[in-house]
């Protein structure tokens, strides 16, 4: 019987690398995305072709009554969850710690922070045992700006990623005793649409010459660090933050 996986921010980028790749594993899967349904079904589309089910449902993180009719979507469509990966992110292009406006700060903490928070929640609140689920495996996405302190012109993206670092050590720690094991991937500089999201489409060239291994990463090697999270394989890991980041940061 295959598992069944809730991907957020699935429709493009380390979401959707992550969904294909957990399809060719033997996965069912959900794909959360907040606006870009043809993504989305792209993508759907790739994981039926792989023989898995898939269903799109969307939703805005950062409001609370969307991620939990998220939530209510695969219980409904699929009738358990056993992994989720806690992906969905928002980006604002570079600027400097004294320049960030309380509008863009209110947004970076409502998605990357609150909407991933209480979508940990939710997500623990059907794996936990003592709430009658079977176990399971949470991964949350964090970034090399968490420890890198924003790299000099994302301090609100790092302040908020290096939160989640904080709060997966914590369910880690508190969930390991009803089967449910939680760790983050802390990516580097990968190359997806969400720089140019932001506002800035030459970010990765810029910044490469950072990067020890002398290239930017690609989705599929996050989404490979990801499955493995999820898998079996790592039975014996929880509280833990995986780099993939080419030595950046080291």
């Amino acid at each position: 019987m295959s598992k069944i996986l809730l991907v957020t921010g699935g429709s493009g980028g380390i979401g959707a690398a992550t969904a294909r790749l957990a399809a060719n594993r033997g996965y069912d899967v959900a794909i959360g995305y907040a606006g870009n349904a043809a993504g989305a079904e792209a993508v759907a589309a790739d994981v039926r072709a792989a023989g898995q089910r898939a269903i799109t449902v969307r939703a805005d993180v950062a409001a609370a009554s969307q991620v939990r009719a998220m939530f209510a979507e695969v219980d409904q469509q699929f009738g358990r969850l056993d992994a989720f990966f806690n992906n969905a992110g928002v980006l604002f292009a570079g600027t400097r710690f004294m320049d960030i406006g309380e509008e863009q700060l209110d947004r970076i903490i409502a998605v990357n922070l609150k909407g991933a928070y209480i979508a940990a929640q939710e997500a623990a609140r059907r794996l936990a045992r003592s709430r009658g689920g079977n176990g399971g495996t949470i991964v949350n996405m964090s970034s090399m700006l968490a420890k890198l302190g924003g790299g000099l012109e994302n301090n609100d993206y790092g302040a908020t990623k290096a939160a989640i670092e904080a709060m997966t050590i914590g369910m880690a720690k508190e969930l390991a005793g009803d089967g449910v094991r939680v760790n983050a991937v802390r990516p580097g500089l990968i190359d997806t649409e969400i720089h140019a999201r932001a506002g800035d489409p030459g970010r990765v060239g810029r910044l490469m010459g950072s990067v020890p291994l002398g290239r930017a990463g690609r989705p599929e090697d996050v989404a490979e660090a990801v499955l493995w999270l999820l898998s079996d394989k790592s039975a014996y890991t929880t509280g833990t933050i995986v780099d993939v980041a080419g030595g950046r940061g080291i």
